[in-house]
């Protein structure tokens, strides 16, 4: 990879703090990042000068609230430039950031601020405060809570820690105080979103979090051109290493979506070049294509299949995996009836995207490479910094992860359990020696608890999860988070948690999209709003047909032969699915203990 002259080399930054002052430094007056102004209703640049300035801003009012090196600030902000300036304001006074996530559950980000013993938790405003107010005696360790907007608090309700930011900052300026401690200093504290349990806590210093960001420099270089839009929460390791620290390196701009809801008019608006997402994402533009295809001709349909079938052998023939065939000759057209329609919702100038945090369906990778959106799947965990290996733009494998970083070692252990070692791989879990001893050796080897296969060529992937796998009664072993994604591409089925431990067969819970169902009950001439209309067995038997479509590629053993279906679907409020949207498969399953049960009462037969 040839070094472009704007790229920090990691020798240069030494810490995140220093990767932020260099590129201050080099590219003051080049903007940094975008964010949607909701008073004038347009898009509002910053530069990196105005970051600086910032940042110094927050640092004067941290050292007079008193915060000495080491202490812990907690995040509990949405996607925008504050979060980098809060963080970066941190990190150049040696403190410790621990994210949360904005929608987290009061109960859990009191267990994390009292277990870091958090000085200061800084929150967006009335809406995050007031349901903090449910558990505000978990927050003794807090000297500070302050709120980026005013918050109007009735006279004897106001909070002996809250604060706004206005009155909090008031006077403060100076300069940005750069931190001069080396990579081995504790940089943040991050919870994972574990899908059973208590999340831990995830000690990753600035060499952590800084090297892997670095490293994943060498996959595909940028430029100061590119433009990525920010979605997924910086609360989430993903976005913060590959949507943050990543295109810093390169002074690319980043852009901040107003929310989910309004993605696709921010995607149109922004038009990115690199996109990083979770495999939700392009499950729901998939299922948005599927059903406004359902409602065009046959004609119609046809051709996008053909767009899809040239549009990856072209793909493949450009990485040297396919030959040439006279179809090819065809794509300017496809390209220009369907292809570019359809990456003009993305915005049409899209690279690549890397996708992370989940699976992708391998069916889904290809589909959106072939329409000319390269979709890279790749692999991580919170506990290397996130990333630890990743298809690159000139080998691309739709059904692998890619293969390792640089500097990261691995090794495949017992079970096939993969195993790593490298500059990302975490200090240890916070207070926890027990769960750390569990997972990380002495010589440094961090079990994943993922099973994988490597090939001749280094690349690896998936073939289960070690907690995950499903047992039947007769010994065969079957990974529910692969049949879960496949039938998860149907429109239809908006959540699925496949069961069958220690059971003759498979059965499954699943959350129907509230839109697809109305439809669907009409076909099966049942009462879309008759709860007892889900219990009828005619429907039953039509939901497994659908769902004996998705899995066709499946053993026999791998089938579902009963379910239980609703429309209320699990959500983090109730504590069923995780921040990154991973459902919380023992808790599900222990709620619906008595469906299970029903589901296994007799022969089985739907």
């Amino acid at each position: 990879m040839v070094l472009q002259t704007d790229l920090i080399r990691l020798e240069e930054a030494g810490n995140l703090s220093g990767l932020f002052h260099e590129r201050v430094r080099r590219t003051p007056e080049r903007v940094a990042y975008t964010h949607f102004d909701a008073g004038s209703q347009r898009w509002v640049d910053t530069t990196w000068r105005e970051m600086a300035l910032e940042v110094g801003r927050w640092q004067a009012a941290m050292r007079r609230e008193g915060l000495q090196p080491g202490d812990r600030v907690a995040v509990m902000l949405r996607n925008a430039r504050e979060w980098v300036v809060l963080d970066q304001a941190a990190l150049g006074l040696g403190l410790v950031t621990v994210p949360l996530y904005t929608d987290d559950r009061p109960d859990n980000v009191a267990h994390i601020v009292e277990e870091t013993e958090a000085r200061l938790l800084v929150v967006n405003g009335r809406r995050q405060w007031r349901r903090l107010q449910e558990v505000k005696a978990g927050f003794d360790s807090l000297r500070r809570i302050v709120s980026l907007a005013n918050i109007e608090i009735e006279d004897g309700a106001r909070d002996r820690h809250l604060e706004s930011f206005a009155e909090w900052s008031f006077g403060c300026h100076g300069e940005p105080q750069r931190l001069e401690a080396d990579a081995d200093t504790l940089a943040s504290v991050v919870y994972t979103s574990g899908t059973a349990g208590r999340p831990k806590g995830v000690m990753l210093t600035h060499g952590n979090l800084l090297g892997n960001a670095w490293a994943v420099c060498d996959v595909e270089p940028l430029t100061a051109d590119d433009v990525f839009l920010s979605f997924l929460p910086l609360s989430h390791t993903l976005e913060r290493t590959g949507g943050y620290y990543f295109p810093m390196f390169y002074g690319a701009r980043v852009a901040y979506a107003r929310s989910v809801q309004q993605l696709g008019e921010d995607l149109r608006a922004v038009r990115p070049t690199v996109l990083i997402s979770v495999p939700r994402v392009y499950e729901r533009l998939h299922a948005r294509i599927a059903k406004g295809l359902s409602r065009k001709s046959a004609l119609s349909r046809s051709l996008f299949e053909l767009t899809v079938k040239v549009g990856a052998r072209r793909y493949l023939r450009g990485l040297g995996q396919a030959a040439w065939r006279p179809t090819q000759a065809l794509w300017p057209l496809l390209d220009r009836l369907v292809a570019a329609r359809i990456r003009a919702q993305l915005g049409g100038r899209l690279r690549f995207a890397v996708c992370g945090g989940a699976p992708l369906s391998p069916q889904l990778a290809r589909e959106f490479s072939a329409l000319g959106m390269p979709v890279l799947q790749g692999y991580g965990l919170t506990e290397a910094s996130p990333v630890v290996s990743v298809n690159r733009p000139a080998d691309n494998r739709f059904d692998s992860i890619g293969a390792p970083l640089k500097g990261i070692e691995v090794r495949i252990g017992a079970g096939s359990e993969l195993q790593l070692r490298g500059p990302n791989v975490m200090r240890g879990y916070w207070q926890d020696e027990t769960a750390t001893r569990a997972v990380l050796d002495a010589d440094g080897w961090l079990r994943t608890g993922d099973q994988v296969r490597q090939d001749e060529a280094g690349r690896l992937y998936i073939t289960g999860r070690i907690k995950d796998i499903i047992v039947l009664n007769n010994g065969e072993k079957v990974p529910p988070s692969e049949m879960e994604t496949a039938i998860g591409l149907d429109e239809l089925f908006d959540q699925v948690v496949v069961a069958g431990e220690g059971r003759p067969y498979l059965s499954a819970l699943v959350v129907l999209n509230a839109e697809a169902w109305p439809a669907f009950a009409a076909e099966c001439d049942v009462d879309p709003a008759d709860p007892d209309a889900l219990l009828d067995r005619f429907v039953e038997r039509r939901l497994l047909q659908r769902i004996g479509r998705a899995l066709h590629d499946f053993p026999g053993y791998a089938q579902i032969r009963r379910l239980s279906a609703r429309l209320e679907p699990w959500t983090l409020e109730a504590g069923l699915m995780t921040p990154t949207q991973k459902l919380k498969r023992k808790r599900i399953l222990t709620l619906h203990e008595r469906d299970l049960t029903r589901l296994y009462e007799g022969n089985g037969d739907a």
